[in-house]
């Protein structure tokens, strides 16, 4: 959520903590609360070479465990700037990669010259290897009129040449010791993301939604990619990795 106002909320008045927490407080107001039907989970099974346990094959888990290690929800801003943006976010245990990142994707222009073309995106990867980079189409030399997915790639570690990148607890502590609050979770933030998320989390706590098996080292449940896409219209199998 703290990603999702950043990314979201409106230039603050400046960099100061109570101006930045105020415009990533007006964001979370114009969320409603999560509905269940946008919502799935899923708890991961043994690979198929037999190498990884399944959640349940731990000895310190139930049989019997509906936890999720898996989780995916799909919410909107009811503001001018956002509304009907769709907003997919994804967490998850034993998936192919582990990373956390922004992805962007534009839309697809209706009368495209390139119907076979994906849409251009904009990922901001946080860890790991921090980087910013754009996932565009590009026409491959020669006389064949053949798309290609190509990024343009600013990596921090290979731009800016630094012995040491802290992480995100080292920046926290240093601001607490300096009684920079900008980056803390005010009262009010933290109660409005409850309200957004409570309700459904009652739901699967009460058996509503129960967890979807996903094979350890795969993408998740497949069907949550179906339901990105049929309510979105993002095909995330065709977001183009790094």
């Amino acid at each position: 959520m703290q990603i999702l106002c950043l990314l979201t909320m409106e230039p603050p008045v400046s960099l100061g903590a109570e101006d930045v927490r105020d415009e990533k407080v007006k964001v979370l107001r114009f969320i409603p609360e999560i509905k269940p039907e946008y919502v799935v989970t899923g708890q991961y099974t043994k690979d198929s070479a037999g190498k990884y346990e399944a959640y349940k094959e731990d000895k310190t888990v139930p049989k019997n465990s509906v936890t999720p290690t898996f989780a995916q929800v799909i919410l909107w801003i009811h503001n001018s700037r956002w509304a009907g943006v769709p907003f997919i976010l994804k967490t998850a245990k034993a998936v192919e990669e582990k990373k956390a990142e922004i992805r962007i994707q534009f839309r697809k222009f209706p009368s495209s010259l390139f119907p076979e073309a994906h849409p251009n995106e904009l990922v901001i990867r946080i860890q790991p290897e921090e980087a910013i980079y754009v996932k565009t189409m590009n026409k491959t030399p020669g006389l064949r009129s053949h798309l290609v997915v190509t990024d343009l790639d600013l990596t921090y570690h290979a731009k800016f040449i630094t012995p040491y990148l802290p992480d995100a607890y080292e920046r926290l502590i240093l601001d607490a010791i300096r009684g920079d609050h900008n980056l803390f979770v005010r009262v009010d933030e933290l109660a409005e993301a409850w309200r957004i998320f409570t309700p459904v989390l009652h739901f699967i706590d009460a058996g509503g939604i129960k967890p979807l098996p996903y094979e350890y080292g795969s993408r998740g449940p497949a069907f949550a990619d179906e339901m990105a896409k049929t309510i979105t219209g993002w095909n995330p199998k065709t977001s183009a990795k790094l």
